[in-house]
């Protein structure tokens, strides 16, 4: 499977279509649940998320791509503060898709297993991922790589 497609960091030129992979994932999760109704701005804030974290020190975007250079896949993490707990850096997983075709082939597990070791070498002494609590794949995902619930975030809408 490896021949079939390199794990690497972003880089600027990546941008168009990291852009488009992070829309088809936000699309994903509206799928999963209806309190996360994409923006009709979606790209142009997509744009500039990714584009800053490119440039950011703190954060850690990479991507699978093909032997035609077709980005196949993408992560997006943050290396934060733990104000009161230990250790006191977590690599923190906040955007990971995978197209389609490309799933269930081992490709998600290498990326995680490569962000792992990247953030570790960051400063993080514990790695978590954020994602849609009804976002049935993610949550078996995560689970078959070795991640456990560790906070829920609840949500309600005011009334109309």
């Amino acid at each position: 499977m490896s021949a079939e497609f390199r794990i690497r960091r972003a880089v600027q030129n990546d941008l168009e279509s990291l852009v488009e992979l992070l829309v088809r994932n936000k699309r994903l999760n509206e799928e999963f649940d209806p309190m996360l109704t994409v923006s009709s701005e979606i790209r142009t804030a997509a744009r500039k998320y990714l584009s800053e974290a490119l440039s950011d020190a703190k954060s850690l975007v990479l991507v699978a791509d093909d032997q035609k250079g077709k980005l196949l896949a993408f992560l997006k993490a943050d290396l934060v503060d733990r104000v009161f707990y230990n250790p006191e850096r977590e690599g923190v997983i906040r955007e990971f898709y995978v197209l389609p075709e490309y799933r269930r082939k081992g490709l998600g597990k290498l990326m995680i297993d490569t962000a792992f070791k990247e953030l570790v070498n960051m400063g993080a002494g514990v790695i978590t991922a954020e994602f849609p609590s009804q976002h049935k794949i993610a949550v078996t995902f995560y689970e078959n790589v070795g991640f456990r619930p560790l906070f829920s975030k609840y949500a309600r809408e005011p009334s109309r």
